[in-house]
């Protein structure tokens, strides 16, 4: 995550002091990589030491503005048309844990596959239940929309990824099982996936009773 550019971001729309920054930022994401002013004006202070952004004043309550330079700017809209970069993909505590889990002596790691499938598909439920809040707030015009469009994008993605994992959990519980077999049985197909299962990206509940968004505080547990 970009903590980086996503404040040269909302810069670009004003000056703008720390603590206003962490508000725009957490809303713009639901709070799905909620920030401290710490991180905020650590963050500022690398910006400014790289003259990307340059102190802009103090506001009527005397808070220090930040605005974004003309170096600031152009690098911003190369990050915007910049790939993000997947050659050194960020390391994944599920996929460590069950590397290390096959073969590790008084390990299940069916049942391992089993009680993250089902945490995963809840995630997804509230994702979803998410998803349609956002969905009222933008379609009854009551809201702030550029925050909720946003957050409607940060939400399919986390969808998909969810979406992904327990396609991913399935697969690799039938490789186990295959692996498992005698040699002169694996060529037999494989079990039928649960993938079917899961919900869509796209599927929105049928009623909508909560039209304003509320800041995501992650899956509940």
């Amino acid at each position: 995550m970009s903590i980086r550019h996503g404040l040269l971001a909302l810069l670009e729309r004003g000056p703008r002091y720390g603590s206003q920054l962490r508000t725009e930022f957490e809303s713009r994401t639901g709070s799905t990589w909620p920030l401290n002013v710490g991180q905020v004006y650590t963050t500022l202070a690398r910006l400014e030491r790289d003259g990307l952004v340059a102190p802009g004043g103090e506001d009527a309550a005397g808070h220090t503005l930040y605005a974004i330079t003309d170096t600031g700017r152009a690098e911003l809209h190369q990050w915007y048309e910049r790939p993000v970069d997947r050659t050194n993909p960020p390391r994944d505590e599920l996929s460590i844990k069950l590397a290390m889990a096959v073969g590790a002596p008084g390990v299940d790691i069916r049942a391992v596959i089993q009680a993250q499938r089902h945490a995963t598909i809840r995630a997804m439920q509230d994702y979803t239940r998410l998803k349609a809040q956002a969905l009222a707030a933008v379609e009854s015009g009551t809201s702030r929309e550029r925050d909720d469009v946003a957050w409607l994008l940060v939400l399919e993605q986390l969808i998909f990824q969810t979406e992904a994992e327990a396609r991913w959990l399935d697969h690799s519980e039938a490789r186990l099982v295959r692996l498992s077999l005698p040699a002169d049985r694996r060529a037999e197909p494989a079990p039928p996936q649960a993938a079917d299962t899961v919900p869509d990206a796209d599927a929105v509940p049928n009623a909508v009773t909560a039209p304003r968004r509320r800041a995501f505080r992650g899956p509940r547990s």
